[in-house]
């Protein structure tokens, strides 16, 4: 494959992933203090189930496409750029398992405001890396 299609669709991957985790970001877990309690273990197992549909797929595929431009780019991309893009996926799966699915396993026991709390702030990590990736890969896609 080409290293500009495979920057292509490394981009096109993390476009997608970045305005999700916006919207996760700003609407979505901010909205989950507004669930009243008692609908709150029915909304938290329909979210978990809804959102792996549009999450797992393209962060698997997000996986498999920075391994594959780190290795096909380790001499072509300048300062090592695909390395960095993998790990900012790295950074986005270890904060995902380590982090994230910690707080929805504690919310799918019941309502925890603290823990929606701890999900809203630490979820910036990824939005962050997911941003930062985009931009990266915009940058290498227009140089």
């Amino acid at each position: 494959m080409p290293l500009r299609l495979l920057l292509l669709l490394n981009f096109a991957a993390a476009a997608y992933l970045t305005g999700l985790i916006w919207t996760v970001q700003v609407v979505h877990y901010p909205s989950f203090g507004l669930v009243p309690k008692a609908a709150w273990e029915a909304f938290h197992a329909a979210h978990t189930r809804r959102m792996g549909y549009v999450v797992l797929a393209p962060m698997v595929m997000e996986l498999g496409l920075a391994v594959w431009l780190a290795w096909a780019g380790r001499t072509a991309l300048p300062g090592g750029a695909g390395w960095w893009s993998l790990a900012l996926v790295g950074l986005i799966w270890a904060v995902t398992f380590f982090i994230s699915v910690p707080f929805h396993n504690r919310l799918a026991q019941g309502y925890d405001y603290i823990a929606i709390d701890g999900l809203i702030r630490t979820n910036w990590l990824r939005t962050l890396a997911w941003t930062v990736r985009a931009g990266l890969l915009g940058w290498l896609l227009a140089r």
